[in-house]
């Protein structure tokens, strides 16, 4: 099933959406917004799958063209975002170039952090970035949205908890991010709005690619009509999802709605490319001394996508530009 939210007040309009994602129909005698069908899921899925597959077989008489320009994010709002670093290549990378090592823990006990998630974007919606000198950079990410998680939920449970998939588009500052972890006390300015793909699915929906913690297929992003990179998403991921949501619910319970995300997917030795500029310019670093690549400017466009075997889109495309932000005088 392929739920988006259109956009309509903080919560937006929850609509399905057809799989090859050119209709969709509103479902508001079931749910108004996607956390309402969330918190009442073990309901309302099953009434919500009829109208998908109804809607699959042109069988519904008030369907309308979708557009993915009208949506918010899936969750325009949510009670907990959390982003995880799944990838720990991408991490020694990153510290690679800078000269640092890596912590032997990182590959036994995941990174993460927890993200503004009072407010999402949707995915055709600008980036605003007051400068440029901030070092503007998108990160290109899975993440998965759970049910209620009981605190010391185990991975072998976790997974029984995600009940939607996604990509984002997790912002960074890259130039605001030393002063912060300077201070050791995590990100915050550093980390602007967070946008999605404009449907969220159900695992069944990616078939063999789903194995239950670990999306198998590769994630695209294109800047300014050049693909960047294109790495698989289950290879290298050293913390699945299962894990992941086991290390967020180790000490208190994850409320529905929760969003946890991959981290920047990257493959050892990058030969697939890269999910993020930071780590194409670390890899120029490392190999030339100093990097090349500048960070994103106003203007540049930016693609995120993830199809399936036959080439069809699964989420539909992230598809942004950076502008500039003027902060009110």
């Amino acid at each position: 099933m392929k739920l988006a939210s259109l956009k309509k007040g903080r919560d937006g309009q929850l609509i399905i959406v057809s799989r090859d994602l050119a209709h969709a129909t509103t479902v508001t005698d079931i749910a108004a917004t996607l956390q309402q069908a969330l918190d009442n899921w073990a309901e309302l899925e099953p009434r919500l799958q009829a109208v998908y597959e109804q809607l699959n077989a042109n069988e519904i008489s008030n369907a309308f063209t979708f557009e993915p320009a009208q949506c918010d994010a899936p969750l325009p709002r949510a009670y907990h975002w959390a982003d995880g670093s799944a990838y720990v290549t991408h991490v020694e990378l990153v510290r690679k170039a800078r000269g640092a090592e890596l912590p032997e823990s990182f590959w036994t006990d995941p990174l993460m952090y927890m993200g503004a998630s009072d407010a999402f974007i949707g995915p055709c919606d600008d980036i605003p970035v007051e400068s440029e000198e901030w070092g503007i950079d998108f990160e290109s990410e899975v993440v998965v949205f759970t049910d209620d998680v009981p605190a010391g939920t185990k991975p072998d449970k976790a997974r029984d908890h995600i009940k939607l998939i996604a990509l984002v588009n997790d912002v960074s500052l890259r130039n605001l991010i030393p002063g912060e972890l300077g201070k050791q006390f995590g990100f915050y300015q550093s980390k602007p709005w967070t946008s999605f793909t404009p449907v969220a699915v159900t695992p069944d929906e990616l078939g063999a690619s789903w194995d239950g913690a670990k999306v198998h297929l590769p994630l695209i992003s294109v800047l300014n009509g050049e693909q960047i990179g294109a790495p698989n998403a289950g290879q290298d991921m050293i913390f699945d999802f299962a894990q992941l949501i086991a290390h967020a619910a180790k000490s208190r319970s994850l409320m529905t709605g929760t969003v946890i995300g991959s981290g920047t997917i990257a493959n050892v030795g990058s030969p697939t490319g890269s999910s993020c500029l930071a780590e194409v310019r670390c890899l120029e670093t490392i190999a030339n001394g100093k990097p090349s690549t500048p960070f994103m400017r106003f203007g540049d466009r930016i693609r995120i996508e993830m199809k399936d075997a036959q080439g069809n889109s699964i989420f539909g495309a992230i598809d942004q530009q950076v502008v500039q932000y003027h902060p009110p005088v």
